[in-house]
């Protein structure tokens, strides 16, 4: 029962926060042509991932980024669950992001999570000309100010890849979170040549950090495949709580 109840917990959240479990920032400006090249180069994609929870596997993520117009983009998320995560109460969330590319950067529009219950929905809009957020997050009104820089679960992810193929290196990152902003510190660790169903890859690996938390995720990042990860890692000290691992990918 303790095993299940646990598993129950992790699913929850990580579900919930599945669109940040691939997230890296985007803080730094590159100028204006560079800024245009990189909304130039980055394209529509699907992926999908096997989340690994103790070795077995418990969903697949699948995340889409369409192109809707201008410089406007939509992100979603979706995950079914597999073996364990059958065991799961909840309906694994549907997310969705609608975001901006500028050459300021990425700019959240709308966040989306439907759970199927009022404590783990979301509902959050970005006002940039008045520069604030308002919605209800997991329960919580949201009524926060807006600083450049700040992201949603699932905007974080493209910001990290804009910011990427500017040529740029994460280092910090702030996501909305309920009615707060919680701060990452990034840093980049190596390099490493791995496996996956699309082949040998070569990746860039990252490594974030909550300061003060114990927990540390790693992401294993392909520049031949516009930077998307081809592997995240969680750790707990010396443990690891969980893996998302490349399933699938097609690139438009």
């Amino acid at each position: 029962m303790a095993k299940r109840q646990r598993l129950r917990t992790m699913c929850r959240r990580r579900f919930i926060a599945s669109g940040g479990l691939l997230a890296l920032s985007m803080l730094g400006i590159a100028a204006l042509p560079a800024a245009r090249a990189a909304a130039a180069e980055i394209r529509p994609f699907e992926a999908s991932y096997d989340w690994i929870w103790h070795g077995a596997t418990v969903a697949v993520s699948t995340l889409r980024l369409e192109h809707r117009d201008a410089d406007v983009w939509v992100y979603s998320s979706t995950s079914e669950p597999r073996g364990l995560g059958h065991l799961y109460p909840m309906k694994p969330p549907r997310l969705q992001s609608v975001l901006r590319i500028t050459e300021e950067g990425v700019q959240p529009l709308s966040f989306h999570a439907d759970a199927g219950s009022v404590e783990h929905d979301a509902d959050v809009t970005f006002d940039w000309q008045t520069r604030h957020a308002s919605g209800v997050y997991e329960g919580a009104k949201v009524d926060l100010p807006l600083v450049n820089g700040i992201q949603d679960d699932l905007s974080v992810q493209i910001a990290m890849i804009v910011q990427l193929l500017r040529g740029q290196t994460p280092e910090n990152l702030s996501m909305i979170n309920k009615n707060s902003v919680r701060e990452y510190l990034y840093r980049r660790e190596g390099r490493e040549s791995i496996d996956t169903p699309l082949g040998r890859i070569d990746t860039i690996i990252y490594s974030s950090r909550h300061p003060g938390s114990p927990r540390v995720t790693r992401f294993w990042c392909a520049p031949s495949k516009g930077y998307l990860p081809m592997r995240v890692e969680q750790k707990r000290i010396d443990s690891v709580e969980w893996t998302m691992q490349i399933r699938s990918l097609v690139q438009h």
